[in-house]
């Protein structure tokens, strides 16, 4: 007896862009690896960003890119606004970071990712490439366990007895900048710990999703929108709690805010504030990190690590792969 199965139109394509929005990711990472370790963060970047827009213009999507690279660092954009894909599919929103960790990429240290988000059009945030306060913890905490407007060690305390251990069992994850020291200051007064890297503040709200295997309870620090909302869509699919405020602190970026629809300068983001639809999350592996394994070139092979998560079904899936068509990562 014959069976088939039959699966629903609209989640048919949700299926196969899943699979789809991993080969940007892959494209995009190993276009950056090629460059690990050369020193020159700009062409590790223009690389990645190259990859990842001749991907997405194969897709069957009508895509629009909300969050994007940007004006902050003069870096090569997928720029906001840009449209993307076939023209001929759903509408979607596209948060890209092509290169996560450019000087991690450049100094060929762990760590670096290529990232994209893809949800329902209109549902990501639409935010100005400006920086932004966050705060994040995994799942299993009621609503509010920690607060962005509380101060360090009061969240440290907070989320102690949330999880019914000392502060010293705590850990939080936190940018290494000078900016920071007054947060990292707070969170050791308690007796918790902290761990500081240097870059990759996308990976670094990731782990607090996984305590038990990443050893990272919470996420405090100030690093860039775009990595904000790339983030929140993958908390989306894992769970988690975040809390994000942009900072506009020109008349000038207050009013690109204002363009973008932003109409509370002050206010607090949730998860759900900033990725409000069903959304997918890929990142593939630049270099090797806690996160995921590098890309390692063989000499008929290329070999990726890739994560991707939808939140509909909180699927989270790893994706080893082996690459023999080579041709498919050189310049079209």
């Amino acid at each position: 007896m014959s069976t088939h199965i039959s699966v629903p139109p609209q989640l048919l394509l949700e299926r196969i862009l899943t699979l789809e929005i991993v080969r940007v990711t892959e494209r995009a990472a190993v276009s950056a690896a090629r460059l690990r370790g050369h020193g020159n963060e700009k062409a590790a970047d223009q690389a990645a960003v190259d990859a990842m827009r001749r991907e997405l213009n194969k897709l069957p999507i009508e895509g629009t890119v909300v969050i994007g690279e940007g004006e902050r660092d003069e870096a090569p954009m997928l720029f906001i606004g840009e449209k993307v894909g076939l023209n001929a599919g759903p509408q979607v929103d596209i948060a890209v970071d092509p290169l996560e960790g450019t000087t991690l990429c450049a100094k060929n240290m762990p760590g670096a990712i290529a990232t994209m988000a893809m949800a329902d059009g209109g549902t990501l945030l639409h935010a100005p490439d400006v920086y932004m306060q966050k705060i994040a913890v995994g799942p299993g905490y009621k609503k509010g366990v920690v607060e962005l407007d509380a101060s360090p060690a009061d969240n440290v305390r907070r989320l102690a007895k949330a999880k019914g251990v000392d502060a010293s069992a705590i850990t939080v994850l936190v940018l290494d900048r000078p900016r920071h020291s007054d947060i990292i200051q707070g969170v050791r007064s308690t007796g918790a710990a902290v761990r500081l890297i240097t870059d990759g503040d996308v990976a670094g709200v990731i782990h607090c999703a996984d305590p038990d295997n990443t050893g990272v309870d919470m996420y405090i620090g100030t690093g860039g929108a775009p990595e904000g909302v790339l983030a929140a869509a993958a908390l989306r699919c894992i769970g988690g709690q975040m809390q994000c405020r942009l900072i506009l602190d020109s008349e000038e970026k207050r009013a690109r805010a204002a363009k973008m629809g932003v109409t509370d300068p002050r206010m607090i983001y949730g998860i759900e504030d900033m990725a409000r639809g069903d959304c997918l999350f890929a990142a593939t592996g630049v270099t090797t990190g806690s996160l995921l394994s590098g890309v390692k070139f063989r000499k008929d092979v290329i070999e990726t690590e890739t994560v991707v998560m939808r939140s509909v079904t909180g699927t989270v899936r790893y994706i080893k792969a082996e690459h023999r068509q080579l041709e498919k990562f050189h310049l079209d």
